[in-house]
């Protein structure tokens, strides 16, 4: 009955939407609908709640999670339900003194930039915009490209400059004893590439990594480089989304998530050598359908988590 019904709406909905389509683009909301739905739709696993999968999966142990540009503390943007955070251990990066000194969600911060070597960097800080600080400068010419008006130039300006001591991602978790990582989350202001390049022997199970195509900051590295890199090191990627207001066709800045290559070898071991944490990190990412196909080719398991539906694929 239900599949009856929900064939019946689909049909309506194909009738009538080419016309509420045309009103919208009259009333020029059309843009506003489709980011709107495309944002509900994007987050439409959340509405699970998956603990009892994560606590049968996970027991007692933690996802370790490294969070670089943590100014608010760990997954401050909400990327993935905050109910999740408590299922991570969670070092925490933030090279501001007075920004790491607001976090105390975990027990590992390191007050300190990453770059791909050991160095002192000048820090561009916008205390107007903070979370906009960067080891880069701010550029001008691309300011309309991200949709900032001229009344906002001056959060964009910057406020003072500092040094800051810079190390390698290796050395510092080495440094906290910390032998493996499942999760890398970097968004850097364009310093994101630098940092990856110190990842050294770590190979986390998911790598989230913000990308500019158009960067507001001077001379940012390309970001097909950023591709190139986790591609070279047998990653995939699986998920782009867009970020902020932009004047192209296409995001300025995106989310990008990687996981190891399942179709490689050294993907596939990566895999299962840490099975359970893969399908927790997987499921609080809401890549539902995804992960019940790399379950199939990798043969593993799990009748329970076979039967869950995926929402953004419905």
């Amino acid at each position: 009955m239900m599949k009856k019904i929900h064939k019946f709406c689909r049909s309506i909905i194909k009738i009538f939407l080419p016309i509420i389509s045309k009103t919208l683009i009259k009333l020029k909301l059309n843009r506003r609908v489709i980011n709107f739905l495309y944002e509900k739709s994007y987050n439409s696993n959340n509405q699970y709640n998956l603990k009892n999968f994560l606590e049968k999966l996970l027991k007692q142990e933690k996802i370790l999670g490294l969070d670089v540009g943590a100014q608010g503390g760990f997954n401050s943007d909400n990327f993935f339900p905050q109910k999740y955070n408590s299922y991570f251990e969670k070092v925490l990066v933030e090279p501001i003194k007075t920004e790491a000194e607001k976090l105390s969600d975990s027990k590992f911060i390191i007050n300190k930039g990453l770059w791909n070597e050991k160095d002192r960097k000048k820090l561009y800080i916008l205390d107007n915009r903070l979370g906009s600080s960067s080891m880069y400068e701010p550029d001008k010419i691309n300011f309309d490209l991200h949709n900032i008006k001229s009344k906002d130039f001056d959060n964009y300006k910057v406020t003072r400059t500092i040094e800051v001591d810079c190390d390698t991602l290796t050395n510092q978790l080495t440094e906290l004893n910390i032998e493996d990582l499942d999760y890398l989350k970097i968004d850097a202001q364009g310093a994101e590439l630098n940092i990856l390049k110190g990842l050294g022997n770590y190979r986390p199970l998911l790598i989230r990594i913000e990308a500019h195509f158009f960067s507001m900051y001077k001379d940012v590295p390309s970001w097909h480089h950023l591709v190139n890199l986790l591609y070279n090191l047998n990653y995939v990627m699986i998920d782009l989304k867009g970020i902020g207001n932009h004047n192209t066709r296409i995001p300025v800045e995106a989310d990008m998530i990687f996981i190891p290559d399942f179709n490689s070898e050294i993907g596939k071991n990566l895999i299962l050598g840490k099975k359970e944490k893969f399908l927790s990190i997987m499921l609080i990412f809401g890549q539902i359908k995804l992960l019940q196909i790399i379950m199939k080719k990798l043969k593993i398991n799990n009748l329970d988590l076979e039967k869950l539906e995926d929402n953004y694929f419905n």
